[in-house]
């Protein structure tokens, strides 16, 4: 395997995208699966936000294929600890356990941190969600308890709606020796 890829979303990535957030394991986490229609209006969104600025949730390629999506992003809801960056990532079932996740989303936690000159970067979830909980820890981000929230576009008495907050300060040294350009690169 090759070293995934962040990129500005193709055409081609809709099908793949929306069957990743269709398939009721990967969204095991989320309110609901997505429709065809919620997929297709996320990816124009992603896109957009990227074209727009130049950066934001981009596609993940693996050996040429679409692994899925990893990036940051502004939440549009506001937050307890609102203005904030996140760290968002979902995979394709077919490219869980490699790794590809931990690299794709280390790429974009620097990105922040060296591009965008951010003093923090947030990550958040559901406390069931270990393995998104696993991630943010082997990232090296820490749970600040004090700042989990009960997140405003969950349902109240929803089993989902209470969220764990995780931060990561800007780090005194670079995190890599790698460059990171962003999308393509």
């Amino acid at each position: 395997m090759t070293a995934p890829i962040l990129r500005q979303w193709k055409d081609s990535d809709l099908e793949p995208f929306a069957q990743m957030s269709a398939d009721p394991e990967v969204m095991r986490y989320f309110l609901s699966p997505l429709t065809m229609i919620e997929a297709q209006k996320a990816v124009l969104r992603m896109g957009s936000a990227i074209a727009q600025r130049g950066w934001g949730i981009w596609a993940v390629e693996v050996d040429g294929e679409f692994a899925g999506m990893v990036g940051l992003n502004v939440p549009g809801w506001t937050l307890p600890f609102s203005p904030c960056t996140e760290v968002m990532w979902r995979l394709r079932r077919k490219f869980w356990g490699r790794g590809i996740g931990y690299a794709a989303a280390s790429r974009a936690v620097e990105y922040g941190f060296t591009k965008l000159a951010l003093s923090e970067i947030v990550a958040f979830t559901t406390p069931p969600n270990l393995p998104s909980i696993r991630l943010m820890e082997r990232l090296g981000f820490t749970r600040d308890a004090t700042g989990d929230f009960d997140h405003p576009a969950i349902p109240e008495g929803h089993p989902l709606r209470r969220h764990a907050l995780y931060r990561k300060k800007q780090p005194d040294i670079p995190l890599s020796n790698s460059s990171v350009s962003g999308p393509g690169g």
